[in-house]
């Protein structure tokens, strides 16, 4: 899906992170070098969504307030610039917890359950039925998150698309019992590059796993993960034949690589035999470290002055929540709760 042509009103993206622990390539590739292009020309917003990441870390709280600031230190660092983009904490906008509230009269359990992003969600953590109800009633949470910012786009992954579609359900429910159009449906925005594999080959590159090469890694960091990184197992000695399906050096190279003629030679290279596995690391690694030495160097300068990362984050929390109370003003009036 491409952005639709700026209108006179800004198209508005509302876009953001659960603020577990630092992000890495797999959040670079995902979303984040595309924040830095969407805020040249769209209204955006970017969410620290800790309250949302309390639904099931409550045992841990303060790894979710620690990193508040962590990401926001990556957001800035990757070239996210504060004065076109506004970056808010989810937690510190109280009307996204009403507008949450009033949306949760609008779904049923049984919709919730039903959501395939949420039953994977829940699979994933072994929940079984000791769910969180905060953890189980997401869906509302996000369709507040992007209504009350009024988001026609949101970029998600591949996987978040049943979110949106409720969101949309939600907002079009509300809508008729307004008898006019008060929220704004919305669209996912799925980047072209899909999910970033793990670097042992998982499916999903996710810190609960442990194979993630993290944006502020160091030097010897990325040396000592791409040295893991998953390739062939089928690709026993130099002169055999290589294969590129599924071979995360290969995946992470098409990601970043910014020779992408020379990488299709060394494609065919490995593909017809005679290129060893240490070679295509070699080449990776390099890659890597040039991408990553300037951000972390950002990053190492930003972390000197924490003082400002938190003043920054005020200060677009406030912007935010101004936006958040007037869609809220909208919706209590709407719902017959203007009483004075």
């Amino acid at each position: 899906m491409s952005l639709p042509a700026q209108p006179t009103s800004p198209t508005v993206i509302l876009t953001g992170d659960r603020p577990t622990g630092p992000l890495h390539l797999g959040h670079f590739v995902g979303s984040l070098r595309n924040r830095v292009a969407y805020q040249n020309d769209y209204k955006q917003f970017i969410m620290l969504a800790d309250a949302q990441a309390l639904t099931d870390n409550m045992d841990d709280i303060d790894k979710v307030r620690r990193n508040v600031v962590e990401v926001a230190l990556d957001y800035l660092a990757v070239g996210i610039d504060p004065a076109k983009s506004t970056i808010l904490i989810q937690s510190q906008i109280p009307e996204l917890a009403e507008l949450t509230f009033y949306y949760l009269n609008m779904v049923t359990v049984a919709r919730l359950e039903r959501n395939p992003t949420v039953k994977a969600e829940i699979a994933l953590r072994g929940f079984e039925r000791d769910i969180p109800a905060g953890f189980l009633t997401y869906p509302a949470s996000q369709a507040a998150d992007i209504s009350a910012f009024k988001a026609s786009i949101v970029p998600v992954g591949e996987d978040q698309i049943p979110m949106i579609e409720q969101t949309n359900e939600i907002t079009r429910r509300f809508n008729r019992i307004a008898y006019k159009d008060i929220l704004v449906e919305c669209k996912a925005l799925v980047p072209e590059m899909g999910r970033l594999p793990g670097t042992d080959g998982k499916a999903k590159m996710s810190k609960s796993l442990g194979n993630t090469i993290n944006l502020g890694a160091t030097a010897a960091e990325i040396t000592a993960a791409v040295k893991k990184v998953y390739t062939d197992p089928l690709h026993l000695r130099v002169e055999d034949p290589g294969h590129l399906e599924g071979n995360v050096a290969f995946i992470y190279l098409d990601a970043f690589d910014p020779d992408q003629a020379s990488l299709a030679e060394m494609k065919a290279h490995y593909v017809r035999g005679g290129l060893g596995d240490s070679i295509v690391k070699k080449r990776l690694e390099g890659v890597l470290q040039d991408m990553l030495a300037p951000i972390r160097a950002r990053r190492e300068e930003l972390a000197k002055d924490r003082g400002y990362i938190l003043q920054m984050l005020k200060q677009g929390t406030a912007q935010a929540r101004e936006v958040a109370a007037r869609t809220t003003d909208e919706v209590k009036a709407a719902l017959g709760l203007s009483y004075f």
